[in-house]
């Protein structure tokens, strides 16, 4: 087990700090091309409600500089577009804001999170071409690896289509994050080992998983069905033990990215202990230690 923070600071020297900026994309499960109102976990900030504000770069690097200098003297960042879908849109435009952000000599790292199905040739192209420049990490937010309760999610496209992309980016030698949520409506824990055992059966292993238990916030489609009629979500504990059996299931060149995760505090809905993220980590640590993970 090897964690993505741990693997940074061996190549690099020094913790490398993530800076949250958005590239004012859209998405297409969002904007009328596939659907309307995206994807049903998705909140109406795309998933990027702690991005600077700012619209242009500059100023979003100094806010998000601000925040973490609160904390410590950091001098190298991983650039991280996550709201939305960061290859969707205006190409040129948006290669001309990778280069800028890339070119600067505090920047290691550009991280872009997007969807599957908006990988098409000018977008690798253009991805390569910045990987020529820095390092860069594609997130795909595949979530689940069963069809039917992605599509119950309206998340936009079949597994096979994944599968694809996944295949593409690997031949370009560009490193794959893979985002998996735990809890899914319609989802058995079976079920949540099962992507697992999916992302781990790809060749090459991806190099990176983020897990997140589901969180029900304002502003998405589960959150106004919730409010309508509450459903039954993993506790603490139950979200910890299916994480401890995730991990131990990933092979050894997969690196952990994230172990938990939680929106805003004023858009979450539900569960509750998700707003107390040291108590969460606590708590899968204590289980990891148990399968002697740790």
């Amino acid at each position: 087990m090897k964690y993505a923070g741990e693997i940074l600071r061996e190549e690099y020297g020094e913790k490398v700090y993530k800076l949250s900026l958005s590239s004012g994309c859209t998405c297409p499960n969002r904007d009328g091309k596939l659907s309307c109102g995206g994807c049903a976990f998705c909140s109406s900030g795309g998933s990027g409600e702690f991005a600077a504000s700012a619209a242009d770069l500059d100023t979003q690097l100094a806010q998000a500089k601000a925040l973490i200098s609160r904390k410590t003297a950091a001098k190298l960042f991983i650039a991280y577009f996550q709201a939305y879908t960061n290859t969707y849109g205006d190409l040129e435009r948006l290669e001309k804001l990778y280069t800028d952000t890339v070119s600067r000599p505090e920047i290691a790292i550009l991280s872009l999170g997007t969807r599957p199905d908006c990988l098409g040739p000018e977008v690798m192209e253009m991805l390569a071409r910045l990987k020529s420049i820095k390092p860069l990490w594609i997130e795909l937010g595949l979530q689940t690896a069963r069809d039917d309760v992605a599509e119950a999610m309206n998340r936009g496209y079949p597994l096979c289509v994944f599968e694809d992309s996944y295949s593409k980016l690997k031949r370009a030698g560009i490193s794959v994050i893979i985002h998996l949520i735990f809890g899914l409506p319609g989802e058995t824990k079976s079920d949540m080992l099962n992507s697992v055992r999916y992302i781990s059966s790809l060749s090459p292993p991806p190099d990176g998983v983020k897990l997140q238990m589901l969180n029900i916030l304002r502003g998405s489609r589960l959150g106004e069905e919730y409010e309508r009629r509450p459903f039954p979500l993993l506790s603490r504990e139950e979200y910890a033990q299916t994480v401890a059996e995730a991990i131990a299931l990933l092979p050894p060149e997969t690196a952990i990215h994230r172990m938990t995760g939680d929106g805003p505090a004023s858009l979450i809905i539900a569960p509750d202990w998700v707003r107390d993220k040291k108590k969460t980590l606590g708590a899968i640590t204590e289980m990891l230690k148990q399968k002697g993970l740790v």
